[in-house]
């Protein structure tokens, strides 16, 4: 039995294809639009899994939509109508949106499948999120904690999912308790991206990096803007904020009058922790970008002391031992690494593509698990369920460009030769395999460099990433050479790591060797079993076995403002660009120093 599951129209459309319950595809289709959080109709990504699958649309028994069209209109339309006339122009904006496309999604489904109506199913949206963790993970039963910006209604859930112990049933997932839309965690951070010059939906990621140079003086302020009670329950509160009444500004001019002038989008960001120099020469504009980064600090706690709270409570009301975690805020992972740290719960779980995309997926799987009563029979081990390009392709490209390349005899040589390079200071690209699904580059579309040496982190930044100087990058280390290096506890093993989810302290003393990866003592790690990327693994061991520290600075394969690489083309138009050193293309290497064309090694 085939099932696809769409999401679209908001951000980060995507498809997923699961058959008989087992993942054979899933993409965004930012990788194939080359657009940033496309949320058009994901015509690329359908295509791509079908083909994948090699079936045709009228193969597919069900196509599952991540939400409930209606029941999302009738919130907009409610708050539109609420909030008149100061939301009047966002209404006229939702109303065409709406008309012009949105309500029609199954017609559109219906006609670009070309299948009839009754195979076409709605999905509520925080049930696709709490689908697209549970029955991904290896629990039987879990607690389940889904938060982001908002669904139809719901803007965070708690319920539980089982499934039949021996394997011969479908499964079960019950939400128990919702908090609904204006009162939204996500939409409340999104007020801060978007305060501190960041692009909502897009930058959230860039305040959490930025947090960690400030310090949370502004906790009372951002408490006058949320009601938190034990139990991770809140509200927010509204005249602080304008996401319910305008689709260009996130907050209010009380909120500013709060915490003082919005940060300017795309001012340079330095105080005296990102660069002591420019911070002597211009003080008052460090002291101002201080108070941001002071900012950032205060709703991140709040965020993480938020979701805690949520976690314990959902402890304590399901007295289960496991907990899954999805939507938006689930990529958090600052946050995650205390719920796996200082929560009751022994083993987590969290979608790889905890946000939009994931909700197709989550879709596709609660239709055949929970709708169609089919028993579980796999894990998601892995996140490579993107496309993936033959050799012949690979070195067509590279004929195309007339890049400079050669083809080394064999695997082992290709891993020394990435090393020699890593050893001498370059920067290498990695491409190999299907891409990743979800934000994170886990070693198919990633940059590798040495993160001994402190000065990468600047280099990467600057010279090939051309991003913030402040943002920080991920170590990728063996499984079983995490705790050596980083304080892990209970979540030492644990899925999270593996999909580069969750920040962990780095161990005292570790982080002289480690300096390009460590973000003020902390790092979001990546562990890497060998069974699971054996090129990317060889490289990290070997590299270790060179140096005694195996580990590498691991970034996602992409400049500023731009999806992470899908094709070879995307690969080398980005290696060229870029100041990247050398591109494994499949068992290319492609570099930019004079070397024989097409030659073996």
């Amino acid at each position: 039995m085939y099932i696809l599951g769409v999401s679209c129209n908001y951000h980060d459309a995507a498809a997923a294809l699961i058959r008989d319950g087992e993942i054979i595809a899933a993409a965004q289709e930012e990788r194939f639009t080359r657009k940033k959080h496309d949320a058009s109709f994901p015509l690329h990504s359908i295509g791509f899994c079908l083909s994948e699958a090699n079936i045709a649309a009228r193969d597919l028994d069900y196509v599952a939509f991540y939400e409930k069209p209606l029941l999302k209109f009738e919130r907009v339309l409610l708050t539109g109508l609420g909030t008149f006339p100061t939301s009047s122009s966002a209404f006229r904006e939702s109303m065409i949106a709406w008309f012009n496309e949105k309500l029609w999604i199954k017609s559109k489904i219906m006609s670009h499948l070309d299948i009839p109506a009754r195979r076409v199913l709605f999905v509520e949206h925080h049930v696709s999120h709490a689908a697209s963790a549970f029955l991904c993970s290896p629990f039987r039963d879990a607690a389940i904690v889904t938060v982001d910006g908002v669904g139809e209604w719901a803007t965070t859930t708690m319920g539980v999912g089982k499934s039949d112990a021996d394997g011969t049933k479908g499964s079960a997932i019950e939400i128990r308790s919702e908090i609904r839309f204006p009162h939204s965690l996500g939409l409340l951070y999104s007020a801060f991206t978007a305060y501190l010059g960041f692009r909502v939906n897009n930058g959230e990621y860039k305040v959490m990096g930025m947090a960690p140079y400030g310090e949370p003086r502004y906790l009372d302020k951002v408490g006058e803007l949320i009601d938190v009670a034990d139990d991770g329950s809140f509200r927010l509160k509204m005249d602080f904020q304008a996401f319910h009444r305008s689709t260009r500004r996130t907050f209010s001019e009380r909120f500013v009058k709060l915490l003082g002038p919005a940060r300017t989008p795309e001012a340079d960001f330095f105080t005296a922790k990102v660069s002591p120099e420019r911070a002597a020469r211009d003080a008052a504009a460090a002291r101002e970008n201080q108070r941001y980064a002071d900012i950032a600090a205060s709703i991140q706690r709040v965020t993480e002391d938020t979701l805690l709270k949520m976690a314990r409570s959902a402890y304590d009301r399901t007295g289960m031992k496991t907990l899954c975690l999805a939507g938006g805020v689930a990529l958090n992972s600052a946050a995650n690494g205390r719920i796996l740290r200082e929560t009751p719960f022994e083993r987590v779980f969290i979608q790889p593509a905890a946000g939009d995309a994931g909700g197709a997926l989550g879709a596709a799987l609660y239709v055949y698990h929970v709708l169609l009563g089919k028993p579980r029979t796999s894990v998601m081990e892995h996140a490579y369920l993107g496309q993936s390009h033959s050799d012949s392709d690979m070195h067509a490209a590279l004929e195309m460009t007339g890049a400079r390349f050669v083809r080394p005899k064999s695997r082992e040589q290709l891993v020394g030769q990435v090393v020699e390079r890593l050893l001498s200071g370059e920067v290498i690209a990695l491409f190999q395999g299907r891409f990743e699904w979800g934000p994170r580059a886990l070693g198919n579309r990633s940059i590798l460099a040495d993160p001994r040496d402190e000065k990468m982190k600047e280099t990467v930044n600057s010279k090939i990433k051309f991003r913030e100087p402040f943002r920080p990058f991920a170590p990728v280390v063996p499984e079983q050479d995490a705790n050596r290096y980083f304080m892990l506890g209970k979540a030492d093993g644990q899925y999270p790591l593996r999909f580069m989810l969750a920040v962990a302290p780095v161990r005292p003393g570790m982080e002289s060797e480690i300096p390009a990866v460590s973000h003020f003592g902390t790092s979001r790690l990546q562990t890497v079993r060998r069974e699971m990327n054996p090129l990317y693994y060889d490289i990290v061991e070997q590299f270790g076995e060179a140096t005694g520290v195996p580990v590498l600075l691991n970034t996602s394969f992409n400049l500023r403002g731009e999806p992470i690489v899908a094709s070879p083309m995307d690969a080398l138009s980005t290696f060229q660009r870029s100041g990247i050193d050398a591109l494994v293309l499949g068992d290319w290497i492609a570099s930019k120093k004079q070397r024989e064309r097409g030659a073996s090694v």
